[in-house]
């Protein structure tokens, strides 16, 4: 595999609780760059009752990193999105574009608490394809409620898994890894995805990670992880 697509990130300056500047944003584009990823949806937080980075200004700080990394010859396509906090208004948000969907698709990122139960998730979850959208659960590993038969509920009930390739790599402790690796075994992971924030722990590379996935569970199963479904959000097809 000779490049990657990263559908979960935050690479944009000052707007939530990843890069702190324009100097780290640049630095984590040139990690990414050099370590093979080709286009990246950017995802900044959107969450209930907080100060959020309105379109606008997403789009405004998308054409500044463009035009940067373009004088550096760094050649990453960007995309526009929001990892959104599920609440109430959700969907009016979504409904009303005061929130992104990835890159202009029917597909949403959606994360929820980590102490959630499984009922809320999934109430949320049945929301959004209730209204038209296809939600991604954001970094299924995290939330405590979540086993591999649930997992399975939600595929089924027609929604889509994303996993961060730090969990699978051990970087998030053993239980993140044994869970990620469960799910990889029995085909329930749909995305591979840096969730980058920074330049040191969390930061965007997916190299490594796409040759173990290869590796231990089949290069035809990495490319589609790491390359071939991401590239169908930006496609906005079906899965």
């Amino acid at each position: 595999m000779d490049s990657y697509i990263d559908i979960h990130s935050h690479i944009l300056p000052q707007i939530d609780d990843g890069a702190e500047n324009f100097d780290v944003s640049m630095e984590m584009l040139r990690t990414a760059w050099n370590d093979g990823i080709r286009e990246i949806i950017l995802t900044p937080h959107n969450k209930p009752s907080h100060h959020n980075g309105s379109p606008e200004k997403i789009k405004g700080l998308i054409k500044n990193l463009q035009e940067n990394t373009g004088r550096e010859g760094i050649d990453i396509t960007f995309h526009t999105g929001n990892e959104i906090y599920y609440g109430s208004s959700m969907i009016e948000k979504l409904d009303g574009r005061r929130a992104y969907t990835m890159a202009d698709s029917a597909y949403v990122l959606i994360e929820f608490g980590v102490r959630d139960d499984f009922t809320r998730i999934r109430y949320g979850l049945y929301e959004a394809l209730s209204h038209g959208y296809r939600p991604i659960l954001a970094h299924v590993e995290r939330y405590g409620c979540m086993k591999a038969d649930r997992v399975e509920d939600l595929i089924k009930m027609g929604c889509y898994i994303q996993v961060n390739a730090g969990s699978i790599m051990g970087n998030f402790g053993f239980g993140a890894k044994h869970f990620t690796k469960r799910l990889l075994s029995e085909r329930l992971v749909h995305f591979v995805a840096t969730d980058a924030h920074d330049t040191g722990k969390r930061k965007p590379v997916l190299s490594e990670c796409a040759a173990y996935v290869s590796r231990k569970y089949g290069e035809e199963y990495a490319g589609q992880l790491f390359y071939e479904n991401p590239m169908r959000i930006i496609k906005d097809e079906y899965i």
